[in-house]
């Protein structure tokens, strides 16, 4: 999450606002002091300024929504530039590609694919240096003093018996040019990086109250508007009657939008009430799917048929006519929610020929050009301010920028109507974000594997059917490539497992439910198939899971290296606790190994109970242990919850599920103690939001098969249908 939950590969090309610069500058919650004016700050980039009075600002270029990535990208400006911890603060970075792009996503600005930290790791490494490089030589000039025998630490720049902390310095630095090549630091001398000394920049403000999402914004006259969106997928508006609304008193206007018809109100409450009044009539002869059920069957079918050629070999049918052993599989996985705590929301401002905007803005790239087209208007101006988000999970970075759009729609029905330029938060209820649609896309496989007379591997072949995440948006169709989404595939092709005779296929039917990337994308249901195929296998093989797992993983021993570690440090091997088993899985993905351990008995109701959890990692660098450790921890409660209970059922085009008592999310009492342990690495860092997610669902299944004896292949466990052995 994309943190975010977005595959990396899927944005390899620009949408147009490249080099656009806003100059908005938005202080971190709770962190910054007060500006001081641009001829008075030491900025020798984009991305680092020192004040007079020791403040270094970072402007961070990706959105923070809970991964923690302002404190990461602080964490590694500071090692760099030697700068005390506590006297830097972050701000949010404006609408400018040019400047802040993701440099994994082809320049685009935006956040998501695990690729906050592995994009940035040297970008702010040069940034901390270049900028430390220019402190010195500003002493050594003012002391007459060579630079190699001058030293930083903590914000302080000492040599020759002289000392000045970086603000004293700051006017003399801004006066010179920065170097090209500034010497990085030994990491041996690292003193923030990979230490668990680091505390979350933002986690005063979210304790305190202080933070600002969405729904604190304050503006002169800032109204409230909820939408009446289409009751089911595919619908479409006929008519409304909003005489009864407009008498509820609060409400200022309804009007209609492309969305549906905006209820704009002076607060929450009364929007919502007169919601309720409206007189709608839907024509619902577009509504689909029938049923998730339906769905089901008719995805099932069509595994038999040819898709889309992912990979193939030629010898796949003959290594299973000549296999000893086969496996035969199928795998039902539901429509998934992001369920983020903060609801999707908005705010447009639309006056003096410009459009001002506050919000999640997880895609700048996206979000400012789909505003522009909506006001009428050109980039240029429109201003997006980008504030914290609760959660994303993907949601918040998709192709269509639906509730920015929403909102400027809004504000300019209502400028048109009364010619109004007040500003317009649209805000989404806790029942319009569950049954919004973009949810991760109801999925089916097929598998049929062999296995020769010594359990060895001879062929797989493996069909998927799921809609299209790329293909059902303008922006990234162009990644389909001969009918093929690698979002779909990935986590099964490319595997980092040797397997012979390998063929895979796809199906992607269109439905009226639109799809969009859930934390780790594809790998959330291949990741989930693969290695509960791979216990399965094993048993057939008569081999240990783990051993059977690292015959095949000689050429990749770093996936090799987190699955040992995981068993050992996991007790794997000796007999746990009475009523209890151990489930393995593993798993790469976002250039990242994650292993999960789990230990596991059924309870009462008949669902898995996670009691521990161990985790191994190699991320490369870690930049922040304990973040790293947070984020395997959080998604690994992130996927349990799916696992134990997620899943959006539809009927009639109308999803079932509404809120949290029938889309449940974890409780406390039902998280497991998650111990993670983290692979020492020089590599260069990779992503962590999401990798830590695919593991578990299997690790679980996998114990689960070991007290009850059933092969778990329908998702969520309360479909399982288990009982104790």
């Amino acid at each position: 999450m994309l943190g975010g939950g977005l595959d990396r590969r899927s944005f390899l090309k620009s949408t147009g606002a490249v080099g656009l610069v806003m100059g908005v500058y938005l202080a971190s919650p709770g962190r910054a002091r007060a500006a001081q004016t641009a001829d008075t700050q030491f900025a020798p980039n984009a991305f680092v300024r020192i004040a007079p009075d020791d403040t270094v600002t970072l402007v961070v270029k990706h959105h923070e929504m809970g991964q923690g990535v302002t404190t990461g990208l602080t964490t590694i400006l500071a090692e760099e530039l030697d700068a005390d911890l506590a006297r830097v603060q972050a701000e949010y970075a404006p609408a400018n590609a040019k400047l802040y792009g993701n440099l994994n996503m082809g320049g685009m600005q935006g956040t998501g694919g695990s690729t906050a930290i592995a994009n940035s790791w040297m970008q702010m490494r040069h940034a901390g240096a270049t900028a430390r490089a220019m402190l010195v030589e500003a002493a050594a000039r003012r002391w007459g003093v060579p630079a190699k025998q001058i030293s930083v630490s903590k914000g302080v720049v000492s040599g020759g018996g002289n000392s000045a902390t970086f603000g004293e310095l700051a006017e003399d630095a801004a006066t010179l040019q920065p170097p090209k090549n500034a010497p990085l630091k030994d990491p041996s001398k690292f003193v923030y990086v990979g230490k668990r000394n680091t505390h979350r920049l933002d986690s005063p403000a979210k304790c305190n109250g202080t933070a600002t999402y969405t729904i604190d914004v304050k503006l002169p006259g800032l109204l409230t508007a909820v939408i009446a969106r289409p009751p089911a997928f595919g619908a479409s508006l006929k008519s409304f009657d909003a005489a009864e609304a407009l008498k509820l008193s609060g409400v200022v206007d309804v009007v209609k939008v492309p969305e549906g018809v905006a209820v704009v109100a002076k607060s929450m409450w009364p929007a919502l009430k007169a919601r309720k009044l409206l007189k709608l009539e839907w024509d619902r002869s577009g509504a689909g799917p029938a049923s998730s059920e339906a769905l089901y069957e008719e995805y099932e079918a069509m595994t038999d048929q040819a898709g889309a050629v992912v990979v193939a070999s030629d010898k796949t049918q003959s290594g299973l006519d000549g296999a000893k052993i086969t496996l035969d599989a199928v795998y039902r996985l539901p429509y998934l929610a992001h369920a983020s705590m903060e609801p999707m929301n908005c705010v447009a401002w639309l006056h003096d020929g410009k459009l001002e905007t506050w919000g999640g803005h997880q895609f700048p790239s996206i979000d400012l050009p789909k505003a522009a087209g909506a006001a009428g208007l050109k980039p240029e101006q429109v201003s997006l301010n980008p504030l914290i988000s609760g959660g994303s999970f993907g949601r918040r970075a998709n192709a269509w920028a639906d509730f920015t759009v929403e909102a400027v729609n809004v504000a300019k029905a209502m400028k048109q109507k009364s010619g109004s330029e007040v500003p317009i938060r649209v805000q989404w209820s806790r029942e319009d974000d569950m049954q919004g649609g973009l949810y991760r896309p109801l999925y089916v496989h097929k598998a049929k594997i062999g296995l020769d007379g010594e359990g060895a591997i001879t062929a797989w072949q493996h069909s998927i059917v799921g809609q299209s995440i790329m293909g059902a948006t303008d922006i990234m169709a162009g990644n389909v490539k001969n009918g093929v989404d690698e979002s779909t595939s990935e986590g099964i092709e490319p595997t980092p497992y040797a397997i012979p005779a390998f063929s895979v296929t796809m199906h992607s039917p269109k439905q009226a439910v639109r799809p969009l990337w859930w934390r780790s994308v594809g790998n959330t249901h291949t990741g989930f198939v693969m290695e509960t195929l791979m216990d399965e296998l094993a048993e057939k093989a008569g081999r240990d899971p783990v051993e059977f797992r690292l015959a095949l993983l000689d050429e990749a021993p770093r996936m090799a290296g987190v699955l040992k570690l995981a068993a050992e440090k996991s007790g794997w091997g000796n007999k746990p606790e009475a009523g209890r088993a151990l489930g393995v899985a593993v798993h790469f993905s976002f250039d990242s190994y994650v292993a999960h351990v789990a230990e596991v008995s059924i309870g009462k109701d008949g669902l898995p109970r996670v009691h521990r959890l161990t985790v191994a990692v190699d991320c490369g660098v870690p930049v922040n242990p304990d973040q790293i450790a947070a984020q395997m921890e959080g998604g690994a409660g992130f996927a349990l919850a799916a696992a134990l209970y997620g899943e959006i059922t539809i009927e009639n085009g109308v999803p079932k599920q509404s809120n949290f008592h029938d889309y449940k999310v974890l409780r406390i009492p039902e998280m497991p103690k998650v111990e993670v342990h983290i692979v020492p690495s020089q590599e260069q860092p990779t992503g962590v939001g999401e990798p830590g997610v695919p593991p578990l669902a299997p690790a679980v299944a996998n114990a689960v098969y070991k007290l009850t004896g059933k092969r778990v292949r329908q998702l969520p466990f309360t479909r399982a249908g288990l009982t104790k052995a």
